[in-house]
């Protein structure tokens, strides 16, 4: 019995030295380094400025834009793909917003400028204006007569008045007054009253204010007839004062 109890402790001490040595050389675990972090890619900024933001159509303004973190920088419309920073000169015909936009690893980034262009109305083409002669013929008109008269009837004093306010405006203006007559009665005789008529034209314009100096008068009696037919319809045409422009300081309208 004495042997083998000290086997057993024999055998037992074995084990605790073995397994007292196999501690002895375990070799501890290590916990491996993190891995290095690498920071993302810095976002782009970019900024667009105009010099002014109001301009007339044909004026020209200047764009300016800087741009960081960028690979590319392009300002539209007009200018295109531009350097990171710089400047140039545009003429919009209207309105425009201008947009600069930079793109780099990081993303993208926009700035905007708006140019406003103000477009002046349309000018009326200018209205020629009237030859004096134009204005001549359509404010001047006529003076009739009755039939072996020389004395001025309602309508011929209308008429008078008009062309006397016609003369008084454009004092350059000189006229003749030609009496006419129509074809009944001798030459000579026509003649005469056609020098009356002429003269009593002219007494009622001198009498409205239009120097004597102006006016001349001839008499044509029934020589140059504006009707040739032989009826009373063309016969009142005839009976007429009829007036001329003779001469003038301007071929062009300027009056006061």
């Amino acid at each position: 019995m004495r042997i083998r109890f000290g086997n057993a402790m024999l055998y037992g001490l074995l084990g605790f030295l073995v397994v007292s040595a196999g501690c002895r050389h375990q070799v501890a675990t290590q916990t491996p380094p993190a891995p290095a972090v690498t920071p993302p890619p810095a976002q782009p900024t970019v900024t667009l400025q105009a010099s002014r933001n109001d301009i007339s159509r044909g004026q020209s303004v200047t764009l300016r834009w800087s741009a960081t973190n960028a690979t590319s920088v392009r300002v539209a419309p007009e200018v295109g793909s531009v350097a990171a920073e710089g400047a140039t000169s545009v003429t919009p015909n209207q309105s425009t917003t201008y947009t600069a936009t930079a793109i780099g690893p990081g993303g993208s980034a926009t700035a905007s400028a708006r140019v406003t262009v103000s477009v002046p109305p349309p000018v009326a083409a200018a209205t020629p204006q009237p030859t004096l002669e134009e204005l001549f013929t359509k404010e001047v008109r006529d003076a009739f007569f009755d039939y072996d008269k020389a004395n001025i009837r309602d309508d011929a004093r209308s008429a008078l008045s008009k062309t006397a306010e016609f003369l008084r405006s454009y004092p350059q203006v000189a006229i003749v007054i030609e009496g006419h007559c129509d074809e009944r009665g001798s030459t000579e005789y026509n003649v005469a009253l056609g020098d009356r008529r002429s003269d009593a034209a002219k007494d009622f314009l001198t009498g409205q204010g239009v120097a004597s100096e102006r006016i001349q008068t001839v008499s044509y009696g029934k020589e140059r007839p504006f009707c040739t037919q032989s009826n009373e319809d063309c016969w009142q045409q005839n009976r007429r004062a009829h007036f001329r422009m003779t001469g003038t300081s301007s071929s062009q309208l300027s009056g006061n």
